[in-house]
């Protein structure tokens, strides 16, 4: 087994991963790879195992990334997963060398990467990360952390925009901004507004269609942010039921 990049020439015969696990019939990952063809002239990375698994990073120019910072001259990772029968034999590290070397070559700053406070689902893990030499460069509201592993002692320190600082929107009611940056995201929105409707809510979608929009958004992570009465609720893409269980919390 090796570790392959995902390009133009062949983006459509190769599966890509995520970590969440398509069902049988569903084919939602066209919907990312319609996003990624996109993003390649940006300089969108894809690597994966050479192997049916969750073993993979994607990374861009920070100034293309889908996310709310100001980080000019980095490489910004985007997703980094590691799960299952692959995990504790040294690919995360191996993935992370590779896109470090990579970052040099092109003549990069240093990565930035989102996480938070602690280990949250969808969110890269800070333990490793830090361990791995990242250090805190920004916060957001209410746990994000936006982390950063420079190549120079003097690089600049990456910030988050004001945009996405306080986890909140203007918008009442139900709310949740999402991308196919995740193949999965649209699949559960959608499920999300039939649920909300069910318990007698309105479920307003905000799909991310552009970089400029993704970069102004409300909240760190673009893929999935659910947000009620303006207030930020969660960021982890949820099932039918759990969206029927918060949903009925959130009315009281």
């Amino acid at each position: 087994m090796g570790i392959i990049a995902i390009g133009p020439e062949n983006l459509e015969r190769e599966h890509i991963c995520c970590a969440i696990t398509e069902k049988k019939g569903e084919n939602c990952a066209a919907l990312k790879k319609a996003w990624m063809r996109e993003r390649f002239a940006e300089g969108l990375v894809f690597k994966r195992l050479d192997a049916r698994g969750k073993v993979f990073i994607e990374y861009l120019p920070a100034e293309c990334a889908w996310c709310p910072i100001d980080a000019p001259g980095y490489m910004h990772i985007d997703c980094f997963w590691v799960s299952g029968q692959f995990k504790g034999q040294g690919w995360a590290n191996r993935l992370l060398e590779e896109c470090i070397a990579d970052a040099k070559a092109k003549g990069k700053q240093g990565l930035t990467v989102l996480s938070a406070d602690k280990k949250r689902p969808f969110l890269s893990e800070p333990g490793y990360l830090r361990h791995k030499g990242f250090l805190l460069a920004d916060m957001a509201a209410p746990f994000y952390e936006l982390l950063y592993l420079p190549f120079e002692k003097d690089a600049p320190i990456p910030r988050f925009k004001d945009c996405a600082r306080r986890g909140e929107t203007a918008e009442q009611g139900l709310v949740l901004f999402y991308s196919n940056q995740c193949p999965h995201a649209e699949k559960y929105a959608l499920a999300a507004r039939e649920t909300a409707r069910a318990k007698g809510l309105e479920l307003t979608l905000r799909r991310f269609e552009r970089t400029e929009e993704a970069q102004k958004a409300p909240c760190p992570f673009t893929s999935y942010s659910l947000f009620w009465n303006g207030a930020f609720v969660t960021n982890e893409i949820l099932s039918e039921k759990k969206c029927a269980a918060l949903f009925d919390e959130l009315k009281g």
